[in-house]
């Protein structure tokens, strides 16, 4: 018998609180409580490694030591053997602020420059050493980015000229 007392109030209780709290014209707004979230529009797609073959990579960086080292379904390396060596990246970034790279890049101490690939918009950053490049490209509310590293004992010239010229051949590509 207490048990089924104790189920009784137990629920009746709960009735009690559940109507608690309730307006009873929650019906009539129309307002919501919140904005709706924004859906991402999904860019065009880039390809795996961007669209660009380990050898192109070789070339155009003027790496010959390099080969890849991962790839999954978001980005791809290329590495030199040895610590500090040279090393070339790609990334896509699928409904990702290209701000947020932007802000990044700027923190460690790259002052990025608005460029045009194909188009499109973005930017580059040189970093004060001239080693390492960062060149990202914005697709709808995506983008990517193709990162050089010359290392330690790096290349010659600017490794912001070849992260564009692979940046031009995944634009030309894009699906």
């Amino acid at each position: 018998m207490r048990i089924l007392s104790a189920i009784v109030t137990g629920m009746t209780l709960a009735l009690m609180l559940s109507a608690c709290g309730s307006s009873g014209d929650s019906e009539s707004s129309d307002t919501p409580l919140r904005p709706p979230p924004k859906v991402a529009t999904l860019g065009p797609f880039v390809g795996e490694c961007g669209h660009v073959t380990d050898d192109e990579v070789r070339g155009i960086a003027g790496l010959n030591g390099v080969s890849q080292v991962y790839k999954n379904s978001v980005g791809c390396n290329w590495q030199s053997a040895g610590l500090a060596s040279p090393s070339v990246t790609f990334a896509s970034y699928r409904g990702s602020p290209i701000d947020r790279e932007k802000a990044w890049v700027s923190s460690v101490g790259r002052n990025p420059d608005t460029i045009d690939v194909g188009g499109r918009k973005g930017f580059q950053a040189l970093d004060p050493s001239g080693s390492v490049c960062d060149l990202a490209v914005q697709l709808d509310d995506d983008f990517f980015e193709w990162s050089m590293s010359y290392g330690l004992f790096g290349a010659t010239g600017n490794p912001c000229d070849k992260t564009r010229k692979l940046a031009e051949l995944t634009v030309q590509r894009l699906q």
